[in-house]
């Protein structure tokens, strides 16, 4: 999975970048409606589930344990269509399902950033990242009536904006070992243990 993660660290750009335009989005119209943050929740979670998926395959033939990435992706397309395809969602499931992919996310990324932590400096970035997305969900399950419409799109938009300029950074710093290292035989010689 590390060589992967390596070899595509234009999944963690594409991925906090789409992060950081849904964030922007949710904060530019602050008067959002229920039913469009579903529809840019919905993007954001497709999107972003369908990068990881395409990486994981691939990259399936250069790392033995590309298959790590692919059940994330495939929970957040999951989520993604559940998002657009019940569009009519009430706020508290749709408040429920952004925690869970949350909690999920910054999970998935403190487990890879425990794997690429000998190998990369900057995994902290991606260490910030799981932690600012498990807080965030953390706190929307357990508090879930608590937040009202404007709160929830704040609440939202600046989580998403947060964790993706923290994942573009990582993708940069990742990017740039990878061209460091690109002399040796493999990108990610001996990542894949």
């Amino acid at each position: 999975m590390n060589e992967t993660v390596v070899r595509s660290w234009w999944m963690l750009a594409v991925r906090g970048a789409i992060a950081f335009v849904f964030g922007v989005l949710a904060l530019l119209w602050p008067g959002l409606t229920l039913l469009l943050l579903v529809a840019l929740f919905g993007a954001y979670a497709l999107v972003g589930g369908a990068v990881w998926t395409a990486g994981a395959i691939h990259n399936r033939k250069f790392d033995r344990r590309w298959w790590q990435l692919l059940p994330f992706g495939l929970v957040s397309i999951a989520a993604g269509l559940m998002a657009v395809l019940w569009p009519g969602v009430a706020a508290l499931v749709l408040l429920l399902l952004v925690g869970a992919h949350a909690l999920m996310t910054g999970v998935f990324d403190l487990f890879v950033a425990l794997r690429l932590r000998r190998h990369v400096q900057g995994e902290a970035l991606l260490l910030l990242c799981g932690l600012a997305s498990i807080g965030f969900g953390l706190v929307v399950l357990m508090f879930p009536q608590g937040a009202g419409a404007l709160a929830l799109v704040w609440l939202v938009g600046s989580y998403a904006m947060l964790t993706g300029a923290l994942m573009m950074a990582l993708a940069l710093r990742v990017r740039g070992w990878a061209r460091r290292n690109a002399a040796r035989s493999s990108p990610a010689a001996g990542l894949s243990q």
